[in-house]
């Protein structure tokens, strides 16, 4: 899955022009049979918005870029959305696990705001199916669940109980702790995955007995959101999706339930502004502490000769700012703040975005 890494990687780069292309894909036929067609639209509307404002000596090699990337677009195992990064010295496709809407962004920096928006409205998550056979992590994108293969899981149980007999005095007690110890192996192995794509919300399947060692040995155990109870060794992706849904969909729900209530306490202590502007400069400002952004509210604007910020009609050109909502998301990330995407109308009288303050 995209990982808060591969964006923050992209919000790094800075090239003019930066070249992004989303759209949304299909994972069946005969859907996928459309996805080429949109593609060569899209890059057709890119390559002509380019013409317009660059020589072709300019754009020679990114246009390369772009023709090989798109050669490289596996149409066959597509998911549910489709990104391409595109400037002079770098190029990049990521196949999405949730939709994106179709469009061209022409700018300074890349589009990501979608990626960012993805990500949040279908909640990652870690599923974590215990066994002493073989523990396997799964990484989740809302409905999209996706094996985890690497020199970590799936994790084999071995020594005694496992690939060994127990020892013939051994009792109860000695079996139970070495569940315990091989359960402390599966979560030390977990946090890597934690440390490096942030903290996210897990759900733990397995027998009871065996959720109970995990939970034992676990330090977070209260970040657990939720656990299946079952033997999961044979289970397939399809088998576990509607149960892991279920948990993550209640998880998804309270996070939007204390984002209101946090939107609600700073309103209180009069700590938050309510209008794209002024989100905009205390977020560049460093003041920004949680912002709450309507899921389908993007906004063109320019920044003025005089370092003024104001909103404009429509996209188009290197001076506009194709999505500014996209870049206030990435300011309040990029300086330790956090995000909320919430339900349309939700913000109805804050105009659809609001920040919290930190003073």
């Amino acid at each position: 899955m995209i990982t808060r890494q591969d964006i923050e990687r992209l919000q790094s780069l800075n090239h003019v022009p930066a070249l992004s292309i989303l759209l949304p894909t299909h994972r069946t036929s005969p859907d996928n049979k459309q996805d080429p067609i949109l593609v060569k639209n899209l890059v057709d509307e890119a390559t002509t918005r380019l013409a317009a404002e660059f020589t072709t000596r300019e754009l020679a090699p990114l246009r390369q870029r772009l023709e090989t990337l798109v050669s490289e677009i596996d149409y066959r195992h597509t998911l549910n959305g489709l990104a391409l990064y595109i400037s002079h010295d770098f190029a990049k496709l990521y196949y999405l696990p949730f939709p994106v809407p179709a469009r061209v962004v022409i700018d300074q920096t890349f589009a990501t705001r979608d990626l960012v928006y993805g990500m949040h409205r279908a909640l990652r998550y870690w599923v974590l199916l215990l066994s002493q056979g073989s523990t396997r992590l799964l990484a989740g994108t809302g409905e999209t669940l996706e094996e985890v293969d690497d020199d970590n899981f799936p994790m084999p149980m071995t020594g005694p109980g496992a690939t060994a007999p127990l020892p013939y005095d051994s009792d109860s007690s000695y079996r139970d702790d070495r569940y315990r110890r091989f359960f402390q192996q599966v979560h030390s192995a977990l946090m890597f995955y934690q440390h490096h794509n942030e903290s996210l919300p897990l759900v733990v399947g397995g027998v009871d007995r065996q959720v109970s060692f995990f939970q034992e040995v676990a330090r977070d155990a209260q970040a657990i959101a939720g656990s299946l109870s079952g033997n999961f060794d044979r289970a397939t992706i399809h088998d576990l999706t509607p149960g892991v849904w279920s948990i993550v969909q209640s998880v998804r729900e309270a996070q939007q339930v204390d984002a209101l209530q946090a939107l609600d306490a700073a309103m209180s202590a009069q700590d938050v502004v309510s209008t794209i502007g002024e989100a905009w400069r205390l977020a560049h400002e460093g003041r920004g502490k949680l912002l709450l952004v309507e899921k389908n509210y993007h906004e063109p604007a320019i920044l003025t000769e005089d370092g003024k910020f104001e909103l404009v009609a429509q996209p188009g050109g290197t001076e506009v700012i194709d999505d500014a909502v996209d870049e206030i998301i990435e300011v309040v990330l990029a300086k330790g703040g956090k995000i909320a995407i919430v339900d349309d109308e939700a913000l109805a009288i804050h105009q659809r975005i609001a920040l919290t303050l930190r003073y």
